[in-house]
């Protein structure tokens, strides 16, 4: 008995050590996956600056003030900040081409230790800057110009993305999913496409003032594609199939990521950014 215990003493000492999570395969090829996509995100900032045109559009503050003939407090619009688009949608790409760079780079020992825990802090963070400006710019397209409107979306929809990362934190130490975070967060993610929606059809219905054509295209393109966020996460925490593995639904973030920013870019661009 003490020569096999010996035995196998000596074999767990001459056993190789364990790899470093960090240099096992599968994050490898996800760390050189998320340098693609910042690549693919980057060249497409710098084509949107480089060939939009001068674009603008209004943001107004809107105070009260008091008119005397009418002895009452009426709205005066007041214009703050005339808008270009161009830059403006080259910011949401250029957000994420920062975030998957810092990943594949300087953050990606951290980014691995997360992963191992079954969370990603820095996607929600990213996705709280660059989704929202994406939902400012679409509610812009419809007329929805006001500066205190355009803050509480961006505001709200940030608050979506947040709520995600105390879904994934709250998860750690419950032993079945609770999915308070989910639903809130996405109770928060609905409000501004009610506004945008709203906002579409008052423009629908105002005369001669009607959305320009592609706007038709972009609501329902990025709408679904907002909620097929919402919906990787619930098959993750369902454990669906291929979702049972963390990693998958990272994957599917990214391409998700990837893919609607590229849509709402060039869409942009081509109804209204175009070189005349």
């Amino acid at each position: 008995m003490t020569k096999r215990r010996a035995t196998a003493s000596r074999r767990r000492a001459a056993a190789p050590p364990a790899k470093p999570a960090a240099e096992m395969p599968v994050y490898i090829r996800l760390r050189r996956f998320n340098l693609i996509m910042g690549a693919l995100h980057l060249l497409q900032g710098i084509l949107m600056i480089a060939l939009s045109n001068d674009t603008t559009y209004p943001i107004y503050t809107n105070f009260l003030r008091f008119d005397v003939q009418a002895k009452a407090l009426v709205p005066n619009p007041t214009l703050a900040y005339d808008l270009r688009f161009g830059p403006a949608v080259a910011v949401f790409l250029l957000l994420s081409a920062i975030a998957h760079f810092w990943l594949g780079t300087f953050g990606y020992k951290w980014y691995v230790a997360k992963l191992e825990k079954g969370m990603n802090p820095a996607r929600f963070y990213e996705y709280a800057l660059s989704s929202s400006l994406m939902i400012v710019l679409i509610a812009m397209l419809v007329g929805v110009w006001d500066l205190g409107a355009l803050i509480a979306l961006f505001g709200i929809n940030a608050a979506m993305n947040l709520f995600g990362i105390l879904m994934e934190l709250h998860n750690q130490t419950t032993a079945r999913t609770d999915w308070t975070a989910f639903i809130y967060g996405c109770l928060a993610g609905i409000v501004p496409w009610i506004v945008i929606i709203v906002s579409f059809v008052a423009a629908l219905n105002s005369g001669d003032a009607k959305p320009p054509a592609f706007v038709y295209a972009i609501i329902p393109t990025i709408f679904v594609f907002f909620n097929i966020f919402a919906l990787n996460m619930w098959l993750q925490y369902k454990k669906v199939g291929r979702w049972k593995d963390y990693l998958y639904g990272e994957r599917a973030y990214i391409i998700l990521s990837l893919v609607a920013k590229t849509a709402l870019a060039w869409m942009i661009f081509a109804g209204t950014l175009a070189p005349v």
